[in-house]
């Protein structure tokens, strides 16, 4: 909850917005204020403590010293491998928790389902440019491909139809995210993503603060 979550994010929007390295995406300061958000407003809630180390201190040390080191060669297109392998555990985990829990609403959840509607995004191969951008190996990618190959940048929505086999995957999520609540949040996200050239960042920075 601590890390892996965080990474998948930098992973996702590192590709997109052209970084090859996940030190330089800590300079920039959407994609670290959103790592920051997400660890601890969102996923910190529901972190178990496992008494070994302190979450807290363990969260401070990934984003302060961990993810800034330029010395970790660590790229977005290395950690974006398998990420449909990835989603449940990393993020299926903390909505579930979020369901299970009577003092917390799900639906107020911001920046994860930001995350999985980029994810969506980075599937179309296509950079916030709008140049062509090589997707990282992964084993749903003949399956996922063909559901979005019509869609294009600077696209109206609504996708419904081509995101709800995807939203609703449980293999992927853990769940299907329109049956908790996320599903339409994540369309709408997408749309914003998918709006024109420049719209990754443009909603970032509408999200991101």
């Amino acid at each position: 909850t601590c890390l892996n979550p965080l990474h998948t994010t930098l992973a996702v929007y590192g590709c997109l917005l052209g970084y090859d390295l996940i030190a330089d995406e800590m300079k920039d300061g959407e994609l670290k204020t959103m790592v920051e958000k997400i660890g601890y407003e969102e996923g910190f809630p529901v972190v178990v403590d496992p008494a070994i180390i302190d979450p807290k201190k363990f969260i401070d040390e990934v984003l302060q010293v961990r993810f800034p080191n330029p010395f970790i060669p660590d790229t977005p297109q290395r950690i974006a491998t398998d990420t449909s392998q990835k989603l449940g555990i990393r993020f299926g985990e903390t909505i579930k928790a979020y369901v299970a829990r009577e003092d917390l609403d799900v639906k107020d959840l911001k920046l994860i389902p930001l995350v999985l509607a980029g994810w969506v995004r980075y599937l179309l191969g296509m950079d916030d440019e709008g140049k062509e951008m090589e997707l990282s190996s992964d084993p749903l990618l003949d399956d996922l491909l063909p559901l979005l190959e019509n869609i294009k940048l600077g696209q109206e929505g609504p996708f419904h139809e081509e995101l709800k086999p995807i939203l609703s995957n449980k293999s992927i999520f853990g769940l299907d995210l329109y049956e908790v609540g996320l599903g339409e949040k994540v369309e709408a996200y997408f749309e914003e993503l998918v709006k024109s050239p420049g719209a990754v960042r443009a909603t970032l920075k509408k999200y991101v603060h």
